[in-house]
């Protein structure tokens, strides 16, 4: 009889050998603001990076620029609200092709080029987008929260 139990541990530790231990969590990991974040085990979660370029049709007329940019403009922080846009600002490169970047986080390049669409120097032409799938950081959709305190002034 007093064998018993010892045969009972021995079985239920050779059966539970062969499960994969489940690692504790790395300290300091917050699991609401991962979950938050959309975060994976690694901190990490899929984007869609929109590279904007110069487009076919400039617009030149000035009431109808400033008009379009300032619709760029509310354009960016209404998806930048919605938790849509992690990233967006333009390239400091005064010759060159490349306008601005957005950085999406959504599933796929089919729902940026949706957000896109709805941006006025899209419609107009004055800019053409590409499209790049990247895997980065989760913590990135935080950015936007924190450039609030940093701002003096809205555009």
């Amino acid at each position: 009889m007093r064998l018993l139990p010892l045969f009972l541990l021995a079985c239920t530790t050779l059966a539970s050998a062969g499960e994969p231990a489940t690692a504790p969590d790395k300290p300091g990991f917050d699991a609401a603001l991962a979950q938050r974040t959309g975060a994976d085990d690694y901190g990490m979660r899929r984007y869609v990076l929109v590279i904007l370029r110069t487009g076919p049709t400039p617009v030149m007329e000035p009431e109808a620029r400033k008009a379009m940019f300032a619709g760029h403009m509310a354009n960016i922080q209404r998806l930048s609200k919605s938790g849509q846009l992690a990233l967006a600002g333009p390239f400091d490169d005064a010759g060159g092709d490349w306008r601005g970047l957005f950085l999406f986080a959504v599933d796929d390049i089919d729902q940026a080029r949706a957000l896109v669409a709805t941006d006025p120097v899209i419609a107009s032409g004055e800019m053409v987008a590409d499209y790049h799938r990247w895997y980065g950081s989760a913590a990135t959709l935080l950015v936007a929260g924190l450039h609030e305190t940093l701002a003096r002034k809205a555009f």
